[in-house]
């Protein structure tokens, strides 16, 4: 796995020894950048449940003014810390060693402009995360928020939380769901 574009380009990163991350394949991580590519230069990004923590470090490669990191496994945080370190990336890092649902609460941003999650797919993150992030006032009408899960994932709860899915792309074993907070109209 390696940086893709932007500062730190062509460099490697590590992953967490075992089991209990999934790291986004680098294709994967690229076409999701693609799309992404007008949000990230001088964005405040969040990368939630981070494992390796590739995807905030390929935000802040390309242009990211700040990415805050939510991992709670000690393997994948040390991870982190070592691939932030190595990026020389440490200044523009925060790692929140905490569950994903309280760290939402150490995001001190007026705004935050791109949220990502890649929780494990059978945990059931999602609803308490968007809960969570439905009362967050860093959270705006331009924030995007983006999940990673299964093909069969069903995401017509997100309405209850006050956000609308404006996109998905579909891969071969797994999708990018997008979303933004409902028009309050």
């Amino acid at each position: 796995m390696r940086v893709i574009a932007g500062e730190a380009r062509s460099l490697p990163l590590k992953t967490p020894e075992g089991q209990d991350t999934r790291p986004t394949t680098d294709r994967i991580k690229e076409t999701l950048f693609n799309i992404l590519q007008g949000d990230i230069p001088g964005s405040i990004f969040v990368d939630l449940c981070s494992g390796s923590g590739s995807i905030g470090i390929e935000a802040i490669s390309r242009g990211a003014k700040r990415a805050y990191f939510a991992e709670n496994a000690v393997k994948a945080a040390k991870c982190i810390q070592d691939n932030l370190s190595f990026t020389k990336f440490t200044d523009r890092a925060v790692l929140l060693k905490q569950d994903v649902v309280s760290a939402l609460g150490g995001i001190h941003e007026k705004e935050v402009d791109v949220i990502f999650m890649d929780p494990p797919y059978q945990a059931g993150l999602e609803e308490p995360v968007l809960s969570a992030l439905s009362r967050a006032s860093y959270v705006t009408e331009d924030t995007l928020i983006i999940i990673e899960a299964e093909l069969n994932k069903d995401f017509s709860f997100t309405q209850d939380y006050g956000f609308e899915v404006i996109r998905e792309k579909k891969y071969k074993t797994n999708k990018h769901v997008f979303m933004k907070r409902q028009n309050a109209e």
